[in-house]
């Protein structure tokens, strides 16, 4: 019973999973320093909250990133995309998302030339005007340097 209760929850977080897809892309902005975009494409109708979701209910997106002794992250992650503010009945009270796509951007700053990766986890959660699904962790790692 508890490895059919583990594996059908293990379904719902590959649902929510599956409505995003993330890719990786680095670009080069002075000496030494990266801009690191973290791209979702949200799939259907789901909508992908955003870091600052609006009050508490939507799990908001976030990014944990592993320190690396190499770099530096130079300010907080960025976002770049048509951001939606409406309210939501579910929650009573007015939300912040992206539908379609939304790019994350975090600055990187090398502590020397070398070739390096920035890693790391983000945390989403994706909902329509029917559902919303299971939150969902996503592995990040993306080459920077060089």
């Amino acid at each position: 019973m508890f490895a059919l209760a583990l594996f059908a929850s293990a379904l719902a977080m590959a649902q929510s999973s599956k409505e995003v897809s993330w890719s990786y892309t680095t670009k080069k902005i002075a000496d030494k320093t990266y801009e690191v975009h973290m791209t979702a494409v949200i799939g259907g109708d789901f909508h992908l909250y955003a870091q600052d979701a609006g009050g508490d209910g939507p799990i908001p997106t976030s990014f944990a990133f592993t320190k690396n002794p190499l770099s530096v992250l130079d300010g907080k992650v960025k976002e770049q995309g048509q951001m939606v503010k409406k309210f939501e009945s579910a929650w009573n009270h007015n939300v912040n998302y992206y539908e379609k796509t939304v790019d994350f951007i975090q600055v990187v700053k090398l502590k020397s030339a070398v070739k390096t990766s920035l890693t790391g986890k983000v945390s989403f959660m994706v909902c329509n005007d029917h559902e919303c699904l299971p939150p969902a962790d996503v592995d990040i790692k993306v080459n920077i340097g060089g």
